[in-house]
């Protein structure tokens, strides 16, 4: 594949295209790369068979355009050039910014003409071109009658959902809406107590109170794990008894760290309560797509699901996709909530990239993870064998019914690092980047744009590490066992949305003992609280909380990140 392209280009940090990047790579592993939606259209429209750029504002030479595209630039994990089959809203898009008009309209950069500088610099003027309003021809995400009906409709039969709705306010308005439609204020919702945080928002939005599962704990790792169907039973059970019934149950699976729950067990078991089930499968859009791959939530009964299909499958970041399924939940309901949650000024980017996400899996849906999963099987079969270190899986961590071999998380206590310690000396030392920090593992994350090279610069970076820190344990030494579950002892004086609402005030981190937290505390997993507002502050929270700071953790939600002082509700 060969590109011509000006001098002004050539000198652009964003169409460099040198030994390292992504075209070599694609070529050299075979692994289609998921590029960015933008700057592929950018080539496709604005770059002429002699190489100039086309300017936004003059009228552009169609013939030229086709001549570059049926040289061979293709949508990634494709065979076929965009203009043949191309996503409905990939399309409409493209059929947009050819028009011959005189804009006079939002946004304010006016395709690209009145772009910042500096960020045009950065990035190009092609992403501008392609930031449009809703006109007609791209349809309206709220009242959809064209292409995005066409697109989610397409995006349902893939995924199999009776219904699919796409998100451009990522997961957590999903999250939200799902919350929102099945609980009313004063409901009950059951749910583990580290879920996403956005699930706390979603009860303050909605007024519903939480029963909280708390889920199986592995100290060794400091890794929660599933829920377990007993563990919804039980629930269901506590709640019947002082004459309740839960109006929707929450499960995580997989989890940040891929562990799934039974969702078909605990599907079952909710329906026949007449409770739905909300599935957050943020980290899960892949699965079902491969013989490899844990079961997806939607094919083991679930009725909403959310999925980030931005983390594993190729979207823009930001962008999402919510599933129906079955009947028990008032869809009608679940549309005005998305209104409500969701801007009323859509990025067309982050919806075409969700449609040509989607395009780029259905081209070859049995086969477009093989690559992948051979990878990240590759490499943990390389990383355990390496001398204290560990790897997760079913032996070392409990019974869960399955993992997501796309993600890798090593141990690394054995070398006396954390976590974070041992991701800033990759980083550093050998270019490698872990999507996750723990304090005893760190997470990785294989992909569709992950090579060989990636795989082998990992592996000899954690060999590395084991050569350098690898202690040798003495016979009687034993290793001290501290960690528990942050959250197993709490007490909630106040449901999230009284503490949301109360009246709060700064103390010292000793005076707050005791005290009703009136902020969320998170470390990593980004998002999981270790403190929610309205629960009482705990000495195993501020012991937690401490401990892993002083192994590296950045401490989020926390008004006071250096956590010398917390904010606590005036109750």
């Amino acid at each position: 594949m060969v590109f011509t392209l000006s001098p002004s280009l050539q000198t652009s940090s964003c169409f460099s295209f040198s030994n390292n990047w992504s075209f070599k790579c694609c070529k050299r592993a075979r692994v289609y790369i998921c590029l960015a939606t933008s700057v592929k259209l950018f080539i496709l429209q604005n770059v002429s068979q002699e190489g100039s750029i086309i300017d936004p504002g003059k009228k552009k030479d169609t013939r030229n355009i086709e001549r570059v595209t049926t040289a061979g630039i293709l949508i990634p994990g494709s065979q076929t050039p965009l203009q043949d089959g191309a996503p409905p809203l990939v399309s409409a898009l493209k059929a947009s910014v050819e028009q011959d008009v005189a804009g006079f309209h939002f946004p304010g950069h006016n395709k690209g003409r009145a772009a910042p500088p500096s960020f045009a610099q950065l990035i190009g003027v092609g992403p501008f071109l392609y930031d449009l309003p809703e006109h007609p021809e791209l349809d309206n995400l709220f009242s959809r009658k064209g292409v995005i009906l066409n697109a989610q409709n397409q995006a349902a039969k893939l995924f199999r959902s009776s219904e699919t709705r796409f998100l451009v306010g990522g997961t957590t308005c999903g999250i939200q809406a799902a919350i929102m439609a099945t609980c009313s204020p004063g409901d009950s919702i059951i749910l583990p107590r580290n879920s996403h945080i956005s699930a706390i928002s979603g009860m303050v939005l909605s007024g519903a109170l939480p029963k909280y599962i708390i889920p199986d704990y592995n100290s060794e790792w400091d890794i929660a794990g599933e829920v377990t169907p007993l563990q919804v039973e039980k629930a269901i059970e506590e709640m019947a008894m002082d004459g309740q019934k839960a109006a929707a149950v929450l499960v995580t699976s997989p989890t940040y760290h891929g562990i799934c729950s039974n969702v078909s067990e605990i599907a079952k078991l909710c329906h026949s309560h007449g409770i739905p089930i909300i599935v957050d499968e943020a980290h899960g859009a892949h699965l079902g797509f491969h013989p490899e791959l844990p079961n997806s939530a939607l094919e083991q009964g679930a009725d909403l699901v959310v999925q980030s299909t931005h983390k594993v499958l190729c979207s823009f970041t930001q962008s999402s996709m919510l599933h129906m399924s079955g009947d028990i939940v008032d869809r009608e309901r679940i549309c005005i909530c998305l209104q409500t949650l969701q801007s009323t000024s859509p990025s067309p980017l982050l919806l075409a990239s969700l449609d040509a996400a989607r395009a780029q899996l259905s081209e070859n849906p049995e086969t477009i993870f093989n690559k992948a999963v051979e990878l990240a099987v590759e490499a943990t079969n390389q990383i355990k064998r390496i001398p204290g270190i560990s790897v997760l899986n079913f032996p070392s961590f409990s019974n869960f019914p399955a993992i997501d071999p796309l993600r890798v998380t090593i141990g690394v206590w054995q070398l006396d690092l954390s976590g974070y310690e041992a991701i800033k000396i990759l980083c550093r030392d050998h270019g490698v980047i872990a999507e996750l920090a723990g304090t005893r593992s760190l997470t990785l994350v294989v992909n569709l744009g992950t090579n060989r090279e990636h795989i082998q610069r990992l592996v000899s970076g954690i060999k590395h590490l084991s050569a350098t820190f690898l202690q040798i344990p003495r016979a009687d030494e034993k290793v001290e066992d501290s960690w528990f579950a942050p959250f197993y002892d709490i007490c909630m004086s106040l449901n999230p949305r009284e503490a949301f609402f109360a009246s709060k005030r700064r103390v010292g981190l000793g005076e707050s003992l005791g005290e009703i937290c009136g902020e969320l505390i998170c470390t990593f997993p980004p998002g999981i609280p270790v403190m929610i507002p309205g629960e009482n502050v705990t000495q195993r929270a501020l012991d937690y909380l401490l401990e892993v700071r002083n192994k590296g953790a950045f401490i989020r939600g926390a008004s006071d990140p250096s956590l010398s002082s917390i904010v606590v509700c005036n109750v």
